[in-house]
C-alpha cells in the first residue's frame, strides 16, 4: 500500500507542474510584446511603440 501511495503523490506533482508549464507558457503567449511594433498593410506604414 505504501508504494501506491507514493506513485499518487509522484503523479499528482507531475499534474501540477504540467499545468504550471503550461500556463506559464500561455501568459508568455498572450503577453503583449515590448517595444516597437512596424506594421505593413493596406492602409501604408503604422509604427506603434508599446
Amino acid at each position: 500500500m505504501p508504494g501506491n501511495r507514493n506513485v499518487l503523490f509522484l503523479i499528482i506533482g507531475a499534474l501540477i507542474v504540467a499545468v504550471g508549464v503550461l500556463g506559464y507558457n500561455l501568459y508568455q503567449t498572450k503577453k503583449q510584446p515590448e517595444g516597437l511594433q512596424i506594421n505593413v498593410g493596406p492602409n501604408g506604414l503604422k509604427i506603434e511603440s508599446k
